[in-house]
């Protein structure tokens, strides 16, 4: 399935990342030197993945605290727009091509105009696996089309889902994007794609259905109040194009973020992860072998069959309160 974004927001956005925003006056495009291109300090794997932008800097708080976040499963709860993005995009012989470490990007123009209001096309990228899903199925490839506000105002991402195809056609702009993808494979390093003809995609999204709901930016810093549009079907992929750009991006998915409007999964987690870290004292302190003499210890406590296990129904340390029953092991 195919799937397209539209975003307006306001938001402040420190240069240290390189985002969904990157090439726009947010978080504009820094070239060294020696003619690469900046490089992410965020990414998808241990400490630098998702499940710790937040703590990579303040400015990602929303990564793990907010309530409106992207990417989300979409199903029959998600509307659809009620009128269609008017795209214009000129064709060109070629575009310049970066490897930003997070992600590979196009520098193109075009614009957009989407519910009053007028947005000007700064670069597109890709993300594999897709980040948005259908009815919870996942697509092999999401291409974002990052657009800005002309007044400033806002964003607006299309974000295109592709599909594996049985019979290896594949849309016609993947392998003109992709014709030099050889020449990037190391992070920071720039070229040129094929020549460009945006007519079918345009098309297209046009005329296709669109999945419209607000949520946020699916990379640091995470910002909400992002206006996604996402089409119900993917265009074509065949094997050799899908294969070429997912071994240079690797992995770059942010994973399916809570239902809209409900707490955010890493507050969860922090949640439990105290409550866990609470009960496991209070076993330590029952067994006389806590860290924290001056935790306050109180429960209510009702003995099993076995001599060494106590069921647990609620636990204070401190000011921590726990409670869920856990089954904690008590004595030698």
């Amino acid at each position: 399935m195919l799937g397209n974004y539209i975003v307006p927001f306001v938001l402040f956005i420190s240069s240290a990342y390189t985002s969904c925003l990157h090439g726009t006056s947010r978080l504009p495009r820094r070239m060294n030197n020696n003619g690469s291109v900046e490089v992410s300090t965020f990414g998808y794997t241990n400490l630098q993945g998702p499940l710790n932008w937040a703590g990579l800097s303040t400015e990602n708080d929303a990564c793990a605290t907010g309530t409106i976040q992207s990417p989300i499963n979409l199903d029959g709860s998600i509307p659809t727009a009620a009128v269609a993005p008017q795209i214009a995009i000129p064709c060109v012989d070629s575009a310049e091509f970066e490897n930003i470490g997070s992600t590979v990007e196009t520098i193109v123009n075009g614009t957009l105009n989407f519910e009053k209001t007028k947005y000007s096309l700064k670069q597109f990228h890709f993300h594999t696996p897709s980040e948005h899903r259908i009815n919870e199925e996942y697509f092999p490839l999401e291409m974002h089309m990052v657009h800005v506000g002309t007044n400033g105002s806002g964003i607006v991402v299309l974000a295109v889902l592709f599909q594996l195809s049985p019979n290896s056609t594949t849309t016609e702009i993947l392998k003109n994007v992709t014709q030099n993808i050889e020449n990037i494979v190391i992070p920071g390093r720039v070229t040129e794609t094929g020549p460009l003809n945006f007519t079918s995609l345009i098309t297209y999204l046009h005329t296709t259905t669109l999945f419209q709901y607000t949520g946020s930016l699916t990379t640091p810093p995470c910002a909400e109040a992002v206006t996604f549009l996402v089409t119900k079907d993917p265009l074509p992929l065949d094997v050799q194009t899908f294969n070429s750009i997912k071994s240079v991006v690797k992995f770059n998915s942010r994973y399916t973020q809570n239902e809209l409007g409900l707490p955010n999964l890493l507050t969860f987690a922090a949640k439990n992860n105290a409550r866990i870290a609470a009960a496991d004292e209070w076993v330590r302190l029952a067994n006389g072998t806590g860290n924290n003499a001056n935790a306050t210890l109180e429960g209510k406590v009702a003995t099993t069959t076995s001599p060494t296990m106590t069921f647990v129904t609620e636990i204070a340390i401190g000011t921590e309160v726990v409670p869920t029953s856990v089954i904690a092991q008590i004595g030698p």
